[in-house]
């Protein structure tokens, strides 16, 4: 069957629309120290962070290897702004002690306003190239080969978030294994290393406890075993009707 030429001339511009779509392919290794970042970048750990800013206290980390804190310039007097000005606040994210998400949002005092610039400029600062598409919030976004930029207004002020995405889904598999872990547990039969299983050394015959015998065992002939196959081991049999 032949093809139109009219849907064969469409089908060729799509290819090619799609092979020159501009991609970002820039690593996290490859990012410069924009002045945008503040002197942070993702990767570095807790006490960098904290020769940054010393007055940056980190939670509790939790049974992931995740840690978080929040600095906040605006209302923290003790915070030397002078390097830090114009921010409201910074949100860091660690994984096993590096830094896996950095969001920083600026007051309405910051030079640039609108999201459309802001973007032109950490795509300078960054060097990043590709096509920015729409995040929730009306935001902008960017995904590159290991990280994504999130762009977006909050407050009066712009403001940016960079996430290491290896490491988001690092904490998804980690979370998954232990969802997986408590499923398992919480569907598994009891096992008899659970049930109290008392042999009579004279008769030679095991009983489990669903089924003990009716007739007392002596203490002298009573022998306790911690499973099954302990028992069979030891040359004891199951009762009969016993299952």
């Amino acid at each position: 069957m032949r093809i139109p030429l009219v849907f064969l001339a469409l089908l060729i511009m799509i290819a090619a629309s799609a092979s020159t779509s501009p991609q970002c392919t820039q690593k996290l290794n490859d990012l410069p120290p924009a002045p945008e970042l503040l002197g942070f970048r993702l990767g570095m750990t807790g006490n960098e962070i904290k020769a940054r800013v010393p007055q940056t206290r980190f939670g509790h980390t939790d049974e992931f290897g995740v840690s978080k804190t929040t600095i906040n310039p605006y209302f923290d007097e003790s915070i030397d702004k002078s390097n830090l000005e114009s921010v409201r606040s910074i949100s860091l994210d660690l994984l096993d002690d590096r830094l896996t998400s950095l969001w920083i949002g600026y007051d309405e005092t910051y030079k640039i306003q609108s999201v459309e610039e802001f973007i032109k400029a950490i795509s300078a600062s960054l060097k990043l190239t590709g096509t920015w598409s729409a995040a929730r919030g009306k935001g902008q976004q960017l995904k590159c080969a290991d990280f994504q930029v999130f762009v977006s207004t909050v407050a009066r002020g712009p403001s940016l978030r960079i996430v290491d995405v290896a490491a988001e889904e690092a904490i998804a598999e980690r979370r998954q294994t232990k969802e997986e872990r408590e499923s398992a547990a919480a569907e598994a039969p009891a096992t008899e290393e659970a049930v109290e299983i008392v042999g009579d050394k004279k008769t030679k015959v095991y009983y489990l406890a669903t089924c003990q015998a009716n007739v007392e065992i002596a203490e002298t002939n009573k022998v306790l075993f911690k499973s099954s196959e302990e028992a069979e081991k030891a040359g004891f049999k199951l009762a009969k009707g016993c299952h």
